[in-house]
């Protein structure tokens, strides 16, 4: 897939209960226009997206589908890997996946033991591509000399209380993609003053300006939680809100700074 054809829109599949919901969820975004969902080991629904997947009438080809392990408790040491990644492959009822993350940077991980089984799984193609999740720059350097395959995305939180200056500019420097996770800071950006503001200068929702905002940025994506179909087509409809000048110099002057995924185990903490 050209990196001009990554869907910058994709669904992010996260849920503390009900993961059941994520075979009907998937199936409708699906229906709607997504082409993109992301799902991960530690979310325990990657079974449930994979029968989403296989209900839905869209060609599995015209699907990007990203999935995740090495969270910072499984699997249980670094030998395991393998099996995690197969085990990913298996709950989703797919031969690959079309990029394949390390979660997290911490508990079992260490670049020198656990990124040779993610090179092993690009080279026996069960990933056609190789991303790294919630790691700093310090990190994507040590990283990037041990992975074989190019590095195709970082996945991050980011929206407009946590713009990750640095790892945007990281990842337009080392052409790779920043991928946004929680784009709407858990709701939280609905309530600012500024993003309200220029949702009604152009009649759109908080939601949608937020997501326009992310993808101002060039190789941004965003992959926004959704479980109504009106959320979801509205969220794909912030790809062809046009933010102007002014509209980003006010969402950028927000002091205001937050970080709703704040893990004990993130590498910002230690």
């Amino acid at each position: 897939m050209p990196r001009d054809s990554f869907p910058r829109i994709g669904l992010g599949t996260y849920s503390d209960d009900n993961r059941e919901q994520w075979a009907d969820n998937v199936q409708t975004a699906l229906e709607v226009g997504y082409r993109h969902v992301d799902t991960a080991q530690v979310y325990e629904n990657e079974q449930y997206v994979g029968e989403g997947l296989r209900s839905s009438a869209v060609d599995r080809n015209d699907i990007f589908l990203s999935t995740k392990t090495v969270h910072h408790n499984v699997p249980a040491e670094p030998a395991d890997v393998p099996d995690a990644i197969d085990g990913c492959l298996e709950r989703l009822g797919v031969d690959a996946v079309d990029l394949l993350y390390v979660h997290w940077p911490s508990g079992i991980y260490d670049h020198e033991t656990v990124l040779p089984h993610y090179n092993d799984a690009y080279e026996a193609g069960k990933t056609r591509r190789i991303g790294l999740s919630n790691f700093t720059p310090e990190l994507l350097d040590e990283a990037r000399e041990v992975l074989e395959a190019p590095l195709f995305a970082h996945q991050v939180e980011m929206h407009p209380l946590l713009p990750q200056e640095e790892l945007v500019a990281y990842a337009q420097e080392h052409d790779h993609w920043l991928v946004a996770y929680s784009p709407l800071a858990k709701g939280e950006v609905f309530d600012v003053p500024e993003i309200q503001d220029v949702a009604d200068k152009h009649d759109a929702t908080p939601a949608q300006v937020s997501l326009a905002w992310l993808l101002s940025h060039d190789n941004v994506a965003a992959i926004p939680k959704a479980s109504s179909r009106e959320h979801m087509q509205q969220n794909l409809a912030a790809a062809d809100l046009e933010l102007d000048d002014d509209d980003l110099e006010r969402i950028n002057s927000i002091d205001r700074r937050h970080r709703v995924i704040d893990a004990g185990h993130g590498p910002w903490n230690w």
